[in-house]
Formats: structure tokens, sequence, C-alpha cells
């Protein structure tokens, strides 16, 4: 008989990426080592150890969990019975909202990617290479012109996730201009570029 998963099992295992998404995020995947982590979040390395097997486990965690959720606002909102325009704005407060929520993981994410294991990598570059399609197709419908011009929707998806996505380097939540408007600007920024872009 399988042995059971104690009630805390989840809430530790979140405390333990938690607390390595922010040094991660500040000191660099390199420069934080799993006896950090445990000082940190004031747990024992031998506990870090029985919910991963490495340092590159918990990394894969602090990134997978971020995209995922990501994927799931995507998945959610490109299913609405909403206009192209309606979804590319819902999308985009949805993403900054989980930039801002989740900064540490976002900026590790765009960070040390090359330092998750090639197989898990490939896991995680997927699910960003489906948002990247998901914003082209939103695109593509808003301006079908794009389709005209050979690599032009992939770039603007590019382009637009080039205008959000380094957002944590500069930002404050707190500051004049809030992440609802700046999810505003953004997608005013790139459709007002679209014509152009597709001429």
């Amino acid at each position: 008989m399988a042995r059971t998963q104690a009630p805390e099992y989840d809430e530790r295992k979140l405390a333990i990426v938690e607390t390595a998404a922010a040094l991660f995020a500040r000191d660099g995947f390199n420069g934080a080592s799993v006896a950090d982590i445990a000082k940190r979040g004031k747990i024992s390395k031998s506990l870090i150890y029985h919910y991963y097997t490495s340092k590159e486990d918990i990394l894969y965690d602090v990134m997978i969990s971020h995209v995922r959720e990501l994927e799931a606002a995507a998945e959610e909102i490109a299913s609405d019975e909403t206009s192209a325009e309606t979804k590319l704005r819902d999308l985009t407060h949805r993403f900054m909202a989980l930039y801002v929520g989740a900064a540490d993981r976002h900026k590790v994410l765009l960070n040390d990617l090359d330092n998750v294991p090639k197989s898990k990598r490939a896991e995680i570059v997927s699910v960003q290479r489906g948002l990247i399609e998901t914003v082209r197709q939103m695109l593509l419908e808003i301006e079908p012109a794009l389709s005209k011009k050979p690599g032009a929707a992939f770039a603007a998806a590019m382009l637009y996730f080039g205008a959000i996505n380094w957002t944590h380097t500069w930002f404050n939540p707190e500051g004049a201009v809030t992440a609802d408007t700046m999810a505003e600007m953004a997608v005013d920024l790139t459709l007002g570029g679209l014509a152009k872009a597709a001429g």
C-alpha cells in the first residue's frame, strides 16, 4: 500500500520553492546553495532533500510553476467568446498580474533557464512557445494582413513579449503607473503598430 503524503507536504514544498525563488532572483542560481535555502527558510537541509534530489530540481519547480500559471491564464482567455482584441487585453492584464505577483519566479525564469537539466528545460520552453503561439494567433486575428509577410506575426508576438517580460527590471507596482495601466499601454503600443507592420 502506497504511503500517503502528510497534509502539510504541499505547503512545505511551496515554501521551499518560494524561498529558493527569492534567493535565486537575488543571487542567481549559482550564487545560492541548498544550505542558503535552508537557512533563509529556517528548515534543515535534510528536509529539503526529502522533497528534492538536487538544487536543479528546485529550480525547475520555481520555473514550471510560473509558466504553468501563465499557460492556464492563456488557455482560459483564449477560449472566451470575445474578440481577439479583448482577449489580448485580458491576457495582458493577467500576465502583468502574474509577473508582479510572482516577480521572483519570473526573474529566475528569464535569467537561469540554462541551469535547468536539458529534458526539463525542454518542457519549460515548450510551454513558453505555446504562449507565444497563443499571442501570435490573436495578433493574426486582429490583423490578418500579417499573414502576407513571412514571420511578421511571430515577430510581432515576440515584440509584444519583449515589451512586458522585462518590466520586472524597472516597474514599481507602488509607483504612479499601475500594472493594469501598464497592460493597457503594452496592448495599445502593440495594436498601434500592427497595421503598419502588416503593410
